[in-house]
This record gives C-alpha cells, sequence and structure tokens, in this order.
C-alpha cells in the first residue's frame, strides 16, 4: 500500500514515516522545506534501511499536486501533515497562515478527488477544542473558540473534511487531535528542532539544559493544579507516530476524529523535576507572570482510540525527556 505523508521531513511527518515504513508500508514524501531539513531525509532512509522518495514541492501549487499524483499512479492513502505550525507566528502573520494551510490543503483535495483517491488522515490538534471549560478533553465536546490563527486553520481544515465527506461519502476521513508531542526518535536521529527560539516547553528546556539559553520561564505558579503550575498532556511522538498507522489499518469508513494523547496531565514543574532526574542535569528556571490565554490543566479522553484503533500511549515521561536529552546531544556532535 502506497502512502503519501506530506510534511514528512517535519517532526511528527518524519516519525510517522518511520513508523509506516516498519509496518511495510510504501511511503512517498511530499515537503517544501519551509519548515524541516533536506537531511532527514538521509536519516530517516538509515534508520529504517530503505530509500524513500522525496517531492521537494509547495501543496500551494496545485500542477505540482498533479505532478505527484500524476507519476505515483497507485497511492492509496494521505496523511496530511504539511502546514505552518508556530503559534506566535501566526498571530503576527494571520493571512501567511489562512493562505498556506487552507489553499494548500484543498489543492490536495481535490487532486485527490481527480485521481479518485479517498483515504485521507488529518493532522489536527487539540487546541480546536479552544477553552471549553473542561478538564478532560472528549470528541463529542466539539469545536471551541481557537485562540490563534494557527488553531482556527484546524479547525476550518477539519469542517472542510466534514463539508467534503457530507458532499461525498465515499471518502474515508479520519481526525487526529494532537495534544501535546514531545521526545525523539531512540536513536537521536530524528527530533524536534524548531527554528529560533523555541514556543513549546521541551525544545526550550533542551537549549537551557545544552547550554544555548541560560533561564527557562515558568508562566504562572499560583494556577488550580497540583503544584500551581500549568498542567498538559505530553505524548511521545513515537507513540502519536504509531497512532497515525493504527488509523490507517484500523479506522472504520466514514468521518472518524480522535484523541491522541496520554490521557493524563504532567505540569510543567513535574517535567522539569524529571528530567533533571532522569539526565543528571540541574535546569536554570525562574517563574513568571501567567501567558495570555494560556489554560491551567487539560489532557485527553483517549478512550475512543483505545476501542476503536487498538492505540494506547507506551512511553513514559522519563522515555521523553530520555530521549529528547540523547537527541538534543546528538545536535551536539
Amino acid at each position: 500500500m502506497k502512502i503519501l505523508v506530506t510534511g514528512g521531513l517535519g517532526f511528527i511527518g518524519s516519525h510517522t514515516v518511520v513508523e509506516l515504513l516498519n509496518s511495510n508500508y510504501d511511503v512517498i514524501i511530499a515537503d517544501n522545506l519551509y519548515n524541516s531539513k533536506e537531511e532527514v531525509l538521509e536519516k530517516l532512509e538509515k534508520i529504517a534501511g530503505k530509500k524513500i522518495k522525496l517531492y521537494k514541492y509547495d501543496l500551494k501549487d496545485k500542477s505540482k499536486v498533479d505532478k505527484i499524483f500524476e507519476t505515483e499512479k497507485d497511492i492509496e492513502a494521505v496523511i496530511h501533515f504539511a502546514g505552518y505550525k508556530a503559534v506566535g507566528e501566526s498571530v503576527k502573520k494571520p493571512l501567511m497562515y489562512y493562505s498556506n494551510n487552507l489553499i494548500s490543503t484543498t489543492n490536495l483535495l481535490e487532486v485527490m478527488q481527480k485521481y479518485n483517491v479517498r483515504k485521507f488522515i488529518f493532522s489536527s490538534s487539540a487546541t480546536v477544542y479552544g477553552d471549553n471549560g473542561e478538564i478532560k478533553y472528549v470528541e463529542t465536546m466539539g469545536r471551541g473558540e481557537t485562540t490563534s490563527p494557527y488553531g482556527t486553520t484546524k479547525a476550518m481544515i477539519e469542517k472542510i473534511l466534514e463539508d467534503l465527506y457530507f458532499s461525498d461519502n465515499s471518502w474515508n476521513i479520519t481526525l487526529l487531535r494532537y495534544f501535546n508531542p514531545v521526545g525523539a526518535h531512540e536513536s537521536g536521529l530524528i527530533g524536534e528542532e524548531p527554528n529560533g527560539i523555541p514556543n513549546n516547553l521541551m525544545p526550550y528546556v533542551m537549549k537551557v539544559a545544552s547550554g544555548k539559553l541560560e533561564t527557562l520561564s515558568i508562566f504562572g505558579n499560583d494556577y488550580p493544579t497540583i503544584d500551581g503550575t500549568g498542567v498538559r498532556d505530553y505524548i511521545h511522538v513515537v507513540d502519536l507516530a504509531k497512532g497515525h498507522v493504527k488509523a490507517l489499518q484500523n479506522a472504520p469508513d466514514g468521518l472518524n476524529t480522535y484523541n491522541l494523547g496520554s490521557g493524563k496531565g504532567v505540569s510543567v514543574l513535574e517535567l522539569i523535576t524529571t528530567f533533571e532526574k532522569v539526565n543528571n542535569i540541574k535546569l536554570n528556571y525562574k517563574i513568571v507572570d501567567r501567558r495570555p490565554g494560556d489554560l491551567p490543566e487539560y489532557f485527553a479522553d483517549a478512550t475512543k482510540a483505545l476501542k476503536e484503533l487498538n492505540w494506547k500511549t507506551e512511553k513514559t515521561i522519563e522515555d521523553i525527556c530520555r530521549d529528547s536529552w540523547n537527541y538534543e546531544k546528538n545536535l551536539e556532535k
């Protein structure tokens, strides 16, 4: 079975490519290298022991999307990761995010329709729930008010996919809502390497641990949580990648939505102390004011993914901390 993975050289996409190849799928990648590096391809081939075809195409160019499907006659499914994803950047450059994320997706879907490829897995996000007032997010909650243009593009694409399925139920569409993907492949060859100063906690921890940044800021310690710091659902990227393989194999026909998370919350301080303990490193951190828009606590109800996809997380927060640091140390070499 041949699978097209868009954004397959990015953080989550690259780990999913490895798991697909481990499950004996034939994988091709489309990636415009906006937020990824071509050298990741060589690392993927080293991990999997297989050659992978890469199309260095931008999906906003519909003729290039068409060329992929014209060349690769037997694509059976698409896993769509490609898209801009930095929350802060999306607030500063909303038009860039709406243009890129929406146009690339509609181009892809139109070309899939033309070539009669109807199986589509979309990389969505828990951000589509917005501030629903609940702590444990369950799929039946539906979408809330998003807090950034990035989040709004995810919600809009979900709606586009729902409308598409309503118009033609021969489509098989799976929406996967991620929580907080972290970690790296155990080989230390691939992991998260954001451009510039990181937005997310774990990449920032890596930069402080390696001495590239001086201090880690914890935004607020007066939330109504276990230790006053924000609580999130951290999921190892390899577990997340395996969730895509399970969705490909087990998702029932139709339009289906799943949370991919561990089902339990971990506080910022718990993550920091675990990282220090596992890797025997002391982190320099300080408490600063809360960030506007940050929620005190949320995590996934992943019951549906277990029941229907036979998927659950296997890796621990200790694995996450160990693998993240292993990848960071490899970057230094």
